[in-house]
């Protein structure tokens, strides 16, 4: 399916007064970033999906939003640390900005990765 450039750009009207909102296409969907921080997912259905931790995981919680869960190649199911935002998100700009701050939240408490090493460095 075609990434939901339009779910994308509401995201970021949304967030305007937070920061920049930039995304980068990944397998049909797209990650979502507030000046630089991870934050979200758009999927390939154009279903939002918000960044959690075990510090806002209450609050989805409570909220009953589904965390994501994706099929393994080898059959069993796997989840990562994205809530399904509410239903609200979709048509209420301030719950959209709410909801998105806590993602933002858990995006910048995550440890940042470590880039690999150049090829310099390994030789």
């Amino acid at each position: 399916m075609a990434l939901d450039h339009g779910l994308i750009d509401w995201v970021a009207e949304a967030l305007a007064a937070d920061g920049s909102v930039t995304h980068r296409r990944m397998m049909g969907g797209a990650t979502l970033y507030l000046d630089g921080a991870v934050f979200a997912i758009v999927d390939g259905d154009g279903s939002l999906w918000f960044k959690s931790d075990a510090e806002s995981d209450a609050a989805w919680d409570a909220a009953e939003c589904a965390r994501f869960t994706y099929a393994r190649s080898d059959g069993t199911v796997a989840s990562m640390n994205y809530r399904r935002a509410p239903a609200d998100c979709y048509d209420d700009g301030e719950a959209l900005r709410q909801w998105a701050l806590l993602g933002v939240a858990a995006g910048r408490r995550a440890p940042a990765k470590k880039k690999p090493a150049s090829r310099k460095q390994r030789a």
